[in-house]
């Protein structure tokens, strides 16, 4: 929640990979300080499926169910911070990649 007091200069890209933070849109606009004018921010996260579904090593996978958001769900949280969607990106079995652009 503090990157942008962390880069030293503007950079071209963010990945995010299953950020569980209360405030969504707060680290969008934290991105959104770090990046270069037409900067791509990514977040990898689960689709909204059980945890149970596929399981892995016959153990549910991942974090609690309720931490996975819908590719919907993630648009809505970043978006505010003045990112567009520019394209979902399939990343079987759980995940899918979303990519915006500043």
């Amino acid at each position: 929640m503090k990157l942008s007091r962390l880069v030293q200069e503007p950079v071209d890209y963010v990945l995010v990979t299953n950020a569980f933070v209360p405030d969504k849109t707060a680290l969008a606009r934290e991105v959104a300080a770090t990046l270069k004018p037409q900067g791509r921010f990514t977040i990898v996260n689960w689709h909204r499926i059980a945890r149970e579904q596929p399981r892995f090593l016959d153990k549910p996978r991942g974090p609690a169910t309720s931490h996975h958001l819908t590719p919907d769900d993630t648009r809505t949280a970043v978006e505010p911070a003045g990112f567009v969607l520019e394209s979902l990106v399939e990343l079987p079995p759980s995940y899918y990649g979303a990519i915006f652009e500043r």
